[in-house]
């Protein structure tokens, strides 16, 4: 498996992560734990947009990378 492929993956696990527990927010009636996985979704969105930066700078340094693009 290459980084290309690696990151992908990592990036694809990451938003599904956040998606669920966005759904989770959505489905729970109590307004606490609504609001954690509010704040849970809003970390992970974060760490999907750095994931994702990562990517796009492994991209620009390492040309080869970029032939599956």
């Amino acid at each position: 498996m290459t980084v290309q492929t690696q990151m992908q993956t990592a990036i694809a696990s990451a938003q599904s992560v956040e998606a669920s527990l966005a759904q989770f927010a959505l489905e729970t009636e109590n307004q606490q734990a609504q609001q954690m996985f509010q704040q849970l979704a809003q970390q992970q969105k974060n760490i999907v947009t750095q994931l994702e930066g990562r990517y796009q700078q492994v991209i620009k340094e390492e040309p080869q990378f970029n032939q599956g693009q």
